[in-house]
């Protein structure tokens, strides 16, 4: 029985539900071998018209986790996952856990400038990747310093998943075929060797004994700030296993559940709301390695989806499809998501043709995923929702700690066993991620908020420096960063500029270096920014200057420029 005082938002908590829960003290492999135990035969995974049963995908990743033990790695080491959606990362996620390792996930889409981090940070000495990313890895690790690089590279190809002329395999778009069809060579890895994953399943050792429980780390995924390289966040078992638990719980899932998995599950969305949570539950995923949205009506209608959570930008573009009314959508019982508000008129279309009210949600990648969600009865529009199960959430002065009135605009802080335990090797931004607040250790969000007097947060402005595109979260100073090593660029301000479709995209600002003007154009810098850097990171639009705003001493004034776009007519 909870004590916890009732607060506004309780009484239109789910009555199904309590407000907190007891998740499993065990590690999250546990999930995926108990659910095969339960369900051997059922669908775990659907790619591209190949079934992969519960007993398949747990048996896969124990061959995974005896070879990654075979290669040297052990409790605790950090093993890199660098994919796109595809059975391969659910299956090597898992093999890791497995291993009694730790998981790094990382964006499919950074360069080797970028990996260079993801290596070196995390002492990681093992990466699984897919064929066409696999040179950018190798690249990567071989530009580092002697001893800091990968020592082992295991590498699958996405048709080692799917026979694309299969009678059951769904028709691909055109312009994968190019991306999924290829199997390329392995590259050369500097000091060390790369690896076929059909090689580290054909293994017959057995995987080492599970050392691992709630308490030990499990993940350990990046995420940037106002600084410009990207921090670990210490993520345990018992963190991510709550918040899986607590999504199925919250989205009503069940066995019989089928999602559409589309959202990336290097994320922390994806990973944990739709990935975890499903392998706890024993229900279906019904795999895309990125969107499309003619497969992804084709994929609802055909596997019966029953719930789909997914980025608004989504939804737009699916229901724009002159394709939309021949796919049968009347399976879903379930959509939601997060990462940017779902238009009203959006909302309301998908209320009155299909009855489903789209559920937002709110979290980042310290908390697991949601902190707040919509309850899927009483969800309001734009809006983040109540404090998820088991979590605590204010709004408070971001100065003086105090908590604001209703209504009123503060810093969003979170407390409850989904937030991290810190960032990776730094201890004093862990220590400044928190604040004592009524007794407790809360984590600041350094977003802007306020409460309704129903108890439903709404954002209503940043505290840190952050571009939100499409809900992929961009950070100024990481780019700045990055463009900072062209060698035509002197100085470089990031800021956030309207975009129709993506709500906000990123522009920079650039000073170049007497001897380059004239010679470069703003073209070359984008051009030069999309060979150093994730695609979603590039500046959209680059303009010149002469000179950057700057304070007394000495620092760029971002937000001078950011409040001369925000006055630009749209």
């Amino acid at each position: 029985m909870s004590t916890a005082p009732k607060r506004p938002h309780h009484q239109f908590w789910p009555k199904r539900l309590p407000h907190r829960l007891s998740p499993p003290a065990t590690s999250l492999w546990d999930n995926l071998d108990i659910s095969a135990r339960r369900y051997p035969e059922r669908a775990a995974l659907i790619f591209l018209g190949r079934v992969f049963t519960y007993r398949e995908v747990r048996d896969s990743a124990e061959r995974i986790a005896a070879r990654l033990h075979a290669l040297g790695v052990r409790k605790g080491d950090r093993v890199l996952l660098d994919m796109q959606n595809c059975p391969q990362l659910v299956i090597a996620h898992f093999g890791i856990l497995r291993a009694n390792a730790v998981v790094v996930p990382v964006n499919p889409m950074n360069r080797a400038e970028e990996l260079k981090h993801y290596i070196q940070d995390p002492d990681a000495r093992v990466a699984i990747t897919t064929s066409d990313l696999a040179p950018e890895l190798a690249r990567a690790s071989n530009e580092l310093p002697a001893g800091q690089g990968l020592q082992h590279l295991v590498v699958t190809h996405f048709t080692d998943a799917f026979d694309p002329d299969a009678p059951e395999a769904d028709p691909l778009p055109s312009a994968w075929r190019a991306w999924l069809l290829p199997r390329h060579d392995l590259p050369a890895l500097a000091g060390g060797a790369a690896s076929t994953w059909a090689d580290a399943l054909a293994g017959n050792s057995p995987a080492p004994t599970l050392d691992v429980g709630p308490d030990d780390l499990a993940l350990l995924p990046y995420t940037s700030g106002t600084t410009g390289l990207p921090k670990g966040c210490m993520h345990l078992h018992r963190t991510i296993m709550h918040n899986a638990v607590a999504s199925s719980a919250w989205g009503n899932a069940t066995c019989e559940t089928v999602s559409l998995l589309v959202v990336p599950m290097f994320h922390i969305t994806g990973m944990v709301s739709l990935m975890h949570n499903a392998i706890y539950t024993g229900s279906t995923q019904v795999v895309m390695p990125r969107w499309d949205r003619e497969l992804a009506g084709r994929l609802i209608s055909r596997w019966q989806v029953t719930a789909w959570t997914n980025i608004p930008t989504m939804v737009i573009d699916l229901m724009a499809s002159p394709n939309f009314d021949q796919y049968d959508l009347t399976s879903l019982a379930y959509i939601g998501g997060g990462g940017a508000a779902m238009p009203q008129a959006v909302a309301q279309r998908l209320l009155e043709q299909f009855q489903l009210r789209y559920v937002e949600g709110y979290g980042l990648t310290e908390t697991a995923a949601p902190s707040h969600s919509n309850p899927p009865d009483a969800p309001k529009q734009q809006c983040l929702g109540i404090p998820f199960m088991s979590c605590d959430a204010r709004v408070i002065d971001p100065e003086t700690g105090d908590e604001m009135p209703v209504g009123e605009q503060g810093e969003i802080i979170v407390h409850g066993p989904m937030v991290f335990s810190g960032y990776w090797k730094q201890p004093e931004a862990s220590a400044a991620a928190f604040i004592e607040f009524d007794g407790r250790k809360f984590f600041r969000t350094g977003d802007l908020g306020r409460v309704d007097q129903d108890g439903y947060f709404f954002i209503t402005d940043r505290l840190k420096r952050m571009i939100n595109a499409s809900g992929f979260k961009v950070w100024p100073a990481e780019v700045e960063a990055l463009m900072f090593r062209h060698p035509a660029i002197q100085e470089a301000c990031v800021i956030a500029t309207r975009d129709a479709y993506r709500g906000e995209t990123v522009k920079a600002v650039v000073v170049l270096r007497a001897g380059h003007r004239g010679q470069v154009s703003e073209q070359d810098v984008i051009d030069w920014c999309r060979d150093h850097m994730a695609v979603y990171k590039v500046p959209r639009i680059v303009e010149f200057a002469d000179a950057l705003p700057k304070s007394g001493s000495g620092k760029v004034m971002w937000r001078t420029l950011q409040e001369a776009e925000a006055r630009r007519p749209a």
